[in-house]
């Protein structure tokens, strides 16, 4: 068992950097150029899949720069989280079920087309309700406070607060939904799984599940820095460009235009962060790493398999021996199908089998005495 500080660190490889994220019972696993999203379905196997990626930055340079990698990595993963969360509800065979009366008669007027709508929509509306609850309250609330007299600082950080209190509490309502509560376990499989990579460990559910479930690039804290980010950016514009506005909707556009630069500047003070091993930094991503309390749990052993296959993949790419579904999706029915080198027992010849069954029985070739 290691300590608790490597355990949470996590941090060895540094040029080896692999994020992921829970999907619907299974995990996505990203690193260099390729995806890899591997899903456990009720059947018990695994259904894997490898996709190759290019990131923004290696096609237009300029988007690796500091501070604007920010912005790029938000967009890049909302855009990912749509298109990952698609592919696992397609592995586990939800799509293939029967639709409903409302679904067929959306199918006919939106043609094939309708379940990449339908995420579209449900992914507009995600938005729309993040910009309501962490955007257009606390704009509305610090707006009132203003006009009340209350000084730029204290109602900058109440409205900072306030933020955080409905994050927190979103989060706390969503972990009592039994389906979220699973994608949280598979939230702390992926975790355990890339702790154990980075500190090149025989990658297995015996050595993963030794590590902690919270890690310092994990999204969750994440989002606790783009807060805190938040509270010192807009304290800076409250003072400076919106000290005499007291127009809601023009506070509001504001905030909406400054995202991107909260985004950019907290990328950077996350990276690093997670790659520090300086004292002040551990004391500094302490409350990121225990937000993720609230967004990951224990996994069990088939949850930490998948991770596993999914790391696997996304490294060596699908396993040549598996069986593949018309889609070319690997199908495995253990993890160690997925390491690099796996070698499939060979088949046995029938009279071996049948040999194998019964040892003692005599042949009809013994020859008789004379």
């Amino acid at each position: 068992m290691k300590d608790q500080n490597h355990k949470i660190s996590g941090t060895a490889c540094a040029v080896r950097d692999m994020g992921g994220q829970a999907v619907m019972e299974g995990v996505m696993m990203r690193s260099g150029n390729a995806t890899a999203v591997t899903v456990r379905r009720p059947d018990g196997t695994m259904v894997t899949k490898r996709t190759p990626f290019t990131a923004p930055k290696e096609k237009h340079p300029w988007m690796g720069k500091p501070f604007i990698r920010g912005m790029v990595n938000m967009v890049t993963m909302l855009y990912f989280g749509m298109n990952t969360l698609e592919d696992s509800t397609r592995m586990l065979g939800l799509l293939d079920e029967e639709p409903t009366r409302f679904e067929k008669w959306l199918a006919k007027k939106l043609g094939k087309g309708v379940d990449r709508v339908v995420m579209g929509v449900a992914v507009v509306l995600a938005v729309l309700l993040s910009i309501g609850l962490f955007m257009a309250i606390p704009a509305g609330i610090e707006n009132l406070l203003k006009q009340s007299g209350m000084p730029a600082a204290g109602y900058t950080l109440l409205s900072g607060l306030v933020k955080i209190l409905i994050l927190v509490g979103y989060m706390i309502a969503v972990s009592f939904v039994p389906d979220v509560r699973r994608t949280f376990q598979y939230h702390g499989a992926e975790h355990k799984s890339v702790h154990c990579y980075e500190s090149d460990l025989e990658l297995n559910p015996k050595n993963a599940q030794t590590f902690s479930r919270l890690h310092p690039r994990c999204g969750t804290a994440f989002l606790l820095i783009v807060f805190m980010i938040s509270i010192v950016l807009f304290l800076l514009m409250n003072i400076t460009l919106l000290k005499d506005v007291n127009n809601y909707f023009l506070r509001l556009l504001a905030h909406l235009v400054m995202l991107p630069v909260v985004a950019g500047v907290s990328y950077e003070v996350l990276m690093g962060l997670a790659h520090s091993t300086s004292r002040i930094a551990h004391i500094l991503r302490w409350p990121g790493l225990q937000m993720q309390r609230l967004t990951t749990r224990e996994p069990d052993e088939s949850m930490l398999e998948c991770a596993i296959v999914s790391v696997n993949v996304v490294l060596y790419g699908l396993p040549a021996h598996a069986k593949k579904t018309p889609e070319g999706w690997a199908i495995l029915r253990d993890y160690r199908e997925s390491e690099k080198g796996y070698v499939p027992p060979a088949e046995e010849k029938p009279e071996d089998k049948a040999e194998a069954e019964n040892p003692d029985e005599e042949t009809d070739s013994v020859s008789m005495p004379a």
